[in-house]
């Protein structure tokens, strides 16, 4: 038993990276992590030894990152209504000079939390198309086309991030 509790904690350091880009918020990537290892260890019998706990983690962490997303929508329809009333109080930030890294982070929450996370997992994490299609649960064809379509999307989102700065300067 606790060969396995090391291999997972092991794991630990992917596990946060992926998860703090997948939601761009340290606190809430921490307790995304938090929750994935309290669903392993409380299901610990369900992990086979003598193989990677990798995929098995990042299997527990995608559904519950995909849980999260789908209970963020239904409070966010509940309180659109009232938000739309409220005036904008953020606005862009007026240094020319941002980071790349920022503007792609940004970009990336541009993209579909599908491809996102097809994206975060072959482009980040290094896994094959077929370690991160079983991961997410789908065919491997699938998981090639988010990946194309995510690059895609993030493209055009970081040329219009360009282009918009590009203007401002400009002006």
């Amino acid at each position: 038993m606790d060969g396995k509790r090391e291999a997972i904690v092991r794991e630990i350091p992917g596990l946060r990276r992926y998860a703090r880009a997948l939601l761009r918020d340290a606190d809430a990537a921490d307790d995304l992590v938090q929750d994935c290892l309290e669903r392993a260890f409380s299901r610990l019998e369900n992990w086979q030894t003598g193989t990677s706990p990798r995929r098995w983690l990042f299997t527990l962490m995608h559904n519950l990152f995909v849980d999260g997303v789908r209970a963020r929508k239904r409070r966010s329809e509940l309180a659109s209504a009232a938000a739309a009333d409220i005036p904008q109080a953020v606005s862009a930030p007026e240094q020319n000079g941002v980071l790349d890294l920022h503007d792609v982070l940004d970009a990336l929450q541009e993209v579909s939390p599908d491809r996102r996370a097809a994206l975060l997992l072959v482009g980040v994490e290094g896994m094959s198309y077929a370690e991160a299609a079983d991961v997410l649960g789908v065919p491997t064809g699938t998981l090639m086309s988010r990946v194309a379509r995510g690059r895609q999307d993030l493209r055009e989102v970081l040329d219009l991030v360009r282009r918009r700065r590009i203007l401002k300067a400009v002006q």
